[in-house]
């Protein structure tokens, strides 16, 4: 059976990882799932990523980041979805948690926080939310 939506197995992956307790999860790896693991890393919200070739199979790792015996990762939401896509501009990108989260937007400049793609005026696809 094939998935329709890698993207949102990615982010139900993570979500439950933290939810069982668990230290790192290894799921299939793409050049658009890498980067949203970059985005969240540089945000603070995962310890490390890292993407693992056993010949033709690629597995992207990501360490879960922890505080107090508490997942930092407290929501996932994907926003855009196969049936709905969603975009915004420079000045429409939305705030999460009145600053506490971040939006992950796919841009002409790449995959990018919505502080980043404010910073460099640029808006796009909304994949999802992080709180």
């Amino acid at each position: 059976m094939s998935m329709q939506d890698p993207i949102a197995d990615m982010l139900t992956r993570i979500r439950n990882a933290g939810a069982a307790g668990l230290k790192r999860i290894a799921l299939p790896s793409s050049k658009e799932k890498a980067a949203i693991a970059a985005v969240l890393k540089e945000e603070g919200f995962i310890c490390d990523f890292a993407v693992s070739e056993d010949g033709a199979k690629r597995t992207l790792g990501i360490e879960i980041k922890y505080y107090n015996g508490k997942p930092v990762i407290a929501g996932l939401e994907r926003v855009s979805k196969a049936s709905c896509r969603v975009y915004c501009s420079c000045a429409e990108i939305p705030r999460v948690r009145n600053g506490l989260g971040i939006v992950v937007l796919s841009t002409p400049k790449g995959i990018l926080s919505g502080r980043k793609a404010k910073a460099e005026n640029v808006g796009g696809e909304i994949i999802c939310r992080v709180w």
